[in-house]
């Protein structure tokens, strides 16, 4: 199935490379994609993707181009009906939204409703282009909002929200009944996202009221205590490491201090993890220098959380 999707602005590359990891990109514009999906209930483990349109038609960002695309379209609906006009910040479309809404009505024969339509047009412009199409999917944020750290059994400062370690997860590739392992889990948010697409998850943290911790928020998860540099697991037999790496603040280290330790535990993952697999960290400075002695690195992005720390997340395979 052909779809248009309308991407998260919360960051510039990590939305769309949570879809990359599973589906083709045939086309890219400003928080938009064009991509083929099995099925749209795979778009429910996404976090980043806000909704789904069929794939109608496209055309240049101008009134007469729009009305052009919606004649050859030639759409006929049984069902009540309206049209909605989303525009990214490079739009490039001289034409008010509330008029273009009024044109799809016109041009799409059948009934206009816009307080209860059974059936929604949007069309998304971004980049100078309008992508056009039938509403199928939105994502629902309330279970991110419920699943918040402050609203979990256990609570710790300086955890990332449901749906940035969701985005994590996804970026891995992980699919349903893989292991995905946190050598650093903390309160348990990565397990928890990754119990919830269907992953098997396993968490280990060197401090055991983490772990403690853990297994408050999310008592089916395996973990136990142990010091990432020496990782109770066979060789290749996990499918994906998920983790947001400590920053030596607040946090329990061992060894050597945490240039030591990052070492010691990337060979650690590198060894636990199945050869070709991807895996994703999260660290405070930039380790791609560290890390590309282990892996290869296919994946490099920066998100400012504060003026004090940015987060430095590396796809690793």
């Amino acid at each position: 199935m052909k779809l248009i999707l309308e991407l998260s602005g919360e960051h510039p590359a990590i939305p769309v490379e949570e879809v990359r990891a599973f589906f083709p990109i045939y086309e890219q514009n400003t928080q938009v994609v064009i991509t083929e999906v099995p099925s749209v209930s795979d778009l429910d483990r996404f976090a980043y993707t806000h909704a789904a349109m069929t794939c109608l038609g496209t055309c240049h960002a101008d009134q007469d181009s729009f009305i052009q695309m919606l004649q050859n379209l030639d759409l006929s609906i049984q069902k009540p009906f309206c049209g909605r006009v989303k525009k990214m910040v490079d739009h490039g479309m001289e034409t008010p939204s509330a008029y273009l809404e009024k044109l799809i009505g016109f041009h799409i024969k059948g009934q206009v409703s816009v307080s209860s339509p059974e059936k929604i047009f949007r069309a998304v412009i971004a980049g100078g282009t309008c992508y056009f199409g039938e509403l199928v999917w939105e994502l629902d944020r309330t279970p991110y909002h419920a699943r918040k750290p402050g609203n979990r059994p256990f609570f710790h400062p300086g955890v990332m929200m449901p749906r940035m370690i969701r985005a994590l997860v996804n970026m891995s590739g992980a699919m349903p009944g893989e292991w995905i392992l946190d050598p650093f889990c903390g309160t348990g948010g990565t397990l928890i996202e990754a119990s919830l697409i269907g992953c098997r998850a396993a968490g280990t943290d060197a401090d055991p009221e983490m772990i403690a911790g853990s297994r408050m928020n999310l008592p089916d998860a395996m973990t136990g205590t142990a010091d990432a540099r020496y990782l109770p697991f066979p060789d290749g037999s996990i499918d994906h490491v998920v983790s947001d790496l400590p920053y030596g603040q607040s946090v329990t280290i061992i060894g050597s201090g945490l240039s030591g330790l990052y070492q010691q535990a990337l060979l650690e993952i590198k060894r636990v993890v199945k050869e070709g697999n991807r895996s994703v960290l999260v660290t405070h400075q930039d380790i791609r220098q560290l890390a590309g002695q282990y892996f290869d690195i296919i994946g490099y992005y920066e998100q400012r959380v504060h003026k004090s720390l940015t987060r430095r997340i590396l796809v690793i395979k």
